[in-house]
């Protein structure tokens, strides 16, 4: 608060404060007004009470003042929120994907990096890419807060005009590491910029990338985790050629983690159980991947090992 991190903090700060001295300004005055009357008009001290009539005059106050007060806050918070939606055709635009749970931020030239790096007073547009579930793209500091939509496009801008780290957090409840999901906005001046984009490597098309793209677009890493940590299915990492210990027809018994076992766990992933897992959790994606996706998969998954 009391920063000039983004374009958007002082509108949205002054929409905060204008709508906080409101309510604690009521907040005080009610709370005097029902102590002064339960003092003054304390049943000890009056006569009886009587039934008094309506007064228009009243009524149109009562009426009046709140609905007053109410369009005043609406034009603040409308004011601020405009320019949000309004970015400036010159802004430079990169790609914020958002998934289970992680965000990647990807430059002109398909180039990625886990942390939002821009120039400071430049403006720079966001495209929301949601991979999996809804999120929700917030950055404090920027007074900025948007919806990740699987299917819908969106966006956020703004010119961050602060040198420094600001966290950014998903906003919208996405799963058991939801609270983990995070990453920095750093800004840093032009210069450093064009330096730091020039020595970030461009993606390659390979097919273990393709695989990875694979598994994201059809939620798998929102149950399996790629380094290591144990959620609500097996690890990737490590499991290629590893030795697993599966129930299969009810008997226990270790198996190859192969290409032909990453097959049948994706089209029958009930014949073998991994030791420590439930079944019935993962269904069949048979009639959703083809072979050739199982292929660029299992590429992938080979070059997760363990270290």
């Amino acid at each position: 608060m009391f920063s000039n991190a983004s374009n958007f903090v002082h509108g949205v700060d002054k929409t905060f404060f204008i709508i906080l001295g409101i309510a604690f300004f009521f907040l005080i005055f009610i709370t005097f007004l029902m102590i002064f009357f339960v003092i003054k008009y304390n049943r000890k001290k009056n006569k009886a009470a009587v039934q008094i009539k309506e007064n228009i005059l009243v009524e149109i106050t009562w009426t009046t003042i709140p609905l007053i007060l109410v369009c005043l806050m609406f034009y603040y918070g409308y004011t601020a929120y405009l320019p949000m939606r309004k970015a400036p055709k010159d802004a430079m635009q990169v790609t914020a994907y958002a998934r289970m749970w992680k965000w990647t931020f990807e430059y002109n030239g398909k180039k990625q990096s886990d942390n939002l790096v821009v120039p400071i007073n430049k403006a720079v547009k966001l495209n929301l890419v949601s991979q999996d579930v809804i999120h929700g793209l917030f950055i404090p500091d920027f007074r900025i807060k948007e919806d990740v939509v699987p299917g819908k496009d969106n966006y956020a801008w703004f010119i961050p005009q602060e040198l420094g780290e600001y966290e950014i957090f998903c906003s919208a409840y996405c799963g058991i590491h939801h609270s983990y999901m995070e990453s920095k906005v750093i800004v840093v001046t032009q210069q450093e910029f064009d330096k730091w984009l020039a020595s970030v490597k461009e993606q390659s098309t390979e097919n273990n990338n393709e695989g990875l793209t694979i598994l994201q677009k059809n939620g798998c890493l929102g149950c399996h985790s790629t380094d290591g940590s144990k959620i609500i299915g097996p690890t990737f990492k490590g499991l290629y050629g590893a030795n697993v210990d599966v129930t299969t027809d009810g008997v226990q018994k270790k198996v190859i983690a192969d290409s032909t076992y990453i097959k049948v766990h994706i089209f029958d992933p009930d014949k073998y159980i991994v030791v420590g897992y439930q079944k019935g959790l993962m269904k069949s994606y048979k009639d959703i991947l083809k072979d050739e996706d199982i292929r660029k998969i299992t590429k992938y998954l080979e070059t997760i090992k363990n270290k």
